[in-house]
């Protein structure tokens, strides 16, 4: 399986399974220029460097050895930081120690390109001297015989002879380490990534294809865990099966999440660049995410089934779910693509998992929130989704919910976001990369992927006030369009609905607790709700639904203490 390339990440951004296409059409993060990728990730890593040979006063070398040893071994990063220093080390300091910036040292090294015609795109202020004499003095000081060959902007360093097999290796590790796993199958899974049961409810039974979570029981369970709710067997009290007694008319349903890389909780942890903040500890969950696409689907506020990381009290739909009637439990599925849109969604689809006749009701979530209006290109405008174009790809969509639910399932169409909060709330603050010395800013950030094109949402992280205004128009335009359909299309196996995405509630709740707007954007890419503002949008998610729509919830469950004092945590998650 490949891993969607992202902002390339460390020095194993350099690698090309990281500027592999997600499995939807089309990267979040860019439309696609390998070149731009390669880049980020050059300044990425250099920037790392420079700071944390300035925060530890060490030399640049001891700086690289450094970042090398905060790396796992799992899947060959060790090795691969290494690798890399032994290539390009001698050159990084030669030009870290002549004062030159990340952006001279990646043109240097030619993993920045600027093209006949087109802007130069750097991250940092621009050097005293003019641009050219800088990067002329720079090149002076690397010279190589004609002999050696860099990797060109928009390749990669696994086309050096001495470090392919260790991509090999590593590319081989990453599709073989769970065996039976396919991203697009409907299959459950005893393993956590992959598409595993970070992503969906854990399998109880890997050998019985008809042992699964949302399935209505078989025989009551009285002998097995069929749906592996963890509730099975017979009180020897009565001889009812305890499925029957505690779950019978309960009204049982999953949840089930059409979504993009918010739904998906993408997030890339500040401690992974952040000089002053790297250890050994900051990078144990590093393997988990890149084998998870960089998303925390287990602390996403629809799916998530794990405490908060961030202390914050609010649960996900789930285990609002799991709480109201605990044979809910493990009923969930996170459908979420990095990248995802109502254009694209087909792609994916049938990967969602029931069956009309054999499973619960399911609650599904329709939740794209960005893609249709968010590109990395320069006229960014026309590449966004037409009002005609959604209607068509959503209707489509729903006959195909309609095809596989349940009858009585329900349907939410969520409405997009309003990302104009993004630069009001960001662009003069200091990213991560910039707090050290205070030379970056969020609007330089935006500035570079832009000049780059793999921006993940050109329209809302620009400094263009009328292009900014002409996304948010488009936004809603969107969500007009999924309102029409809410009200106006019926169809047999469940009961549709339609929800803003209420930005502007979620921020005024926060402010009553004290905090900011941009604390609810993820740092690094300053892009995606974070997990708290995804809770909060949970929170926001729950009430309404409970004050309008109830029937969507299901019952409480009266027996939801007797089942955790005979069952406990029903087999955990």
């Amino acid at each position: 399986m490949k891993v969607p390339g992202k902002i390339l990440l460390a020095l194993l951004s350099l690698l090309p399974f990281h500027t592999g296409g997600s499995p939807a059409h089309s990267d979040e993060l860019g439309t696609g220029h390998s070149s731009g990728h390669s880049c980020v990730g050059c300044v990425l890593v250099v920037s790392i460097i420079e700071q944390l040979a300035q925060v530890h006063n060490s030399t640049v070398q001891a700086a690289m050895e450094r970042l090398c040893s905060y790396l796992p071994e799992k899947l060959f990063l060790k090795t691969t930081c290494y690798s890399v220093i032994h290539m390009f080390g001698s050159d990084i300091i030669k030009l870290l120690s002549a004062n030159m910036n990340a952006d001279v040292v990646c043109h240097s090294l030619e993993f920045c390109k600027q093209d006949t015609g087109q802007p130069l795109c750097h991250l940092y202020p621009s050097p005293k001297a003019t641009w050219t004499f800088t990067l002329e003095k720079a090149r002076q000081i690397v010279k190589k015989p004609q002999t050696v060959n860099y990797p060109r902007s928009g390749s990669s360093i696994c086309s050096l002879p001495f470090l392919a097999k260790i991509c090999q290796k590593i590319k081989f590790t990453i599709q073989n380490s769970v065996p039976f796993k396919d991203v697009d199958s409907d299959k459950y899974s005893v393993f956590p990534t992959l598409r595993g049961y970070h992503w969906r409810g854990r399998d109880c039974d890997d050998r019985n294809k008809m042992a699964y979570p949302g399935r209505r029981p078989d025989s009551w369970d009285a002998h097995q865990d069929s749906n592996c709710n963890g509730i099975w067997g017979v009180d020897p009290k009565d001889g009812i099966p305890y499925e029957k007694k505690f779950c019978e008319g309960s009204q049982p349903r999953g949840i089930i999440l059409l979504g993009d890389s918010a739904g998906a909780h993408f997030s890339i942890s500040p401690e992974w660049i952040t000089a002053s903040q790297m250890s050994l500890n900051a990078f144990v969950s590093f393997p988990t995410a890149l084998t998870d696409e960089l998303d925390w689907p287990q602390l996403s506020g629809t799916t998530g089934f794990l405490d908060s990381s961030s202390g914050i009290k609010e649960k996900s739909i789930y285990l609002r779910l799991r709480k109201r009637n605990r044979c809910n439990h493990r009923d969930y599925q996170n459908i979420s693509r990095n990248g995802a849109s109502s254009q694209n969604l087909e792609k994916f689809i049938e990967s969602l998992s029931r069956n009309q006749l054999l499973d619960h009701p399911a609650i599904v979530v329709y939740a794209m929130i960005g893609n249709d209006v968010c590109n990395g290109k320069k006229d960014s405008v026309p590449a966004m989704t037409t009002p005609e174009k959604l209607y068509s790809k959503v209707m489509l969509t729903l006959k195909y919910l309609n095809s596989r639910l349940p009858n009585g399932s329900h349907v939410i169409l969520y409405g997009l976001a309003d990302g104009a909060f993004l630069w009001d709330n960001l662009h003069n603050r200091y990213h991560p990369l910039g707090q050290l010395n205070k030379d970056v800013t969020y609007a330089q950030l935006y500035s570079f992927l832009n000049c780059l094109q793999v921006s993940p949402c050109h329209g809302w992280m620009s400094s263009n006030k009328t292009l900014r205004m002409l996304t948010s128009e488009r936004a809603e335009q969107l969500s007009n369009t999924l309102k029409k359909i809410a009200t106006s299309e019926k169809f047999t196996n469940f009961d549709l609905f339609y929800m803003d995405f209420g930005f502007q509630e979620i921020t005024e709740e926060w402010k009553r607790r004290g905090g900011q707007p941009w604390q609810l954007i993820e740092p690094v890419d300053g892009f995606h709700p974070n997990e708290v503002g995804l809770l909060l949008f949970t929170d926001h998610f729950w009430k309404k639904v409970t004050l309008q729509w109830p029937q969507i919830l299901g019952k409480e469950n009266p027996f939801n203490a007797q089942i955790e004092q005979v069952f406990g945590d029903q087999g955990g998650h």
